[in-house]
């Protein structure tokens, strides 16, 4: 498999701004937000999408949950309230494939996207 941007900042071959990093996960600012808090949480290990996941990714995913929770109380939208989106594939939006969690808050956020019969 080929290094992803992500795994660039894992490396720290491109400079990100960084909020946390372990053996198993790297969470870091978007460059790009969506919201006043967005952050990315990743696995080290290159997984393409969630389709790729298995049962040996068990303790990296449990570690991704549980840091989002973490940082979300970090940065204090916990109490209010926050979003976790994965995004898989194509039509699921997926832009880098490296799997990666988006911690969104920090605003009330819009509605969940609904399927419009889009040609």
């Amino acid at each position: 498999m080929t290094d992803t941007i992500f795994s660039k900042i894992i490396k720290h071959e491109i400079i990100s701004d960084i909020i946390y990093q372990d053996n198993l996960v790297t969470a870091f600012r978007d460059t790009s937000p969506c919201a006043p808090i967005h952050i990315l949480i990743v696995p080290n290990l290159l997984i393409p999408t969630l389709n790729d996941v298995v049962d040996d990714h068990e303790v990296i995913l449990g570690r991704m949950i549980i840091l989002a929770s973490k940082i979300a109380k970090d940065e204090g939208i916990a109490e209010d309230g926050y979003r976790l989106i994965i995004n898989c594939n194509k039509n699921g939006r997926q832009e880098v494939y490296h799997l990666h969690l988006h911690l969104i808050g920090g605003c009330l956020l819009g509605p969940m996207s609904v399927y419009r019969d889009v040609k």
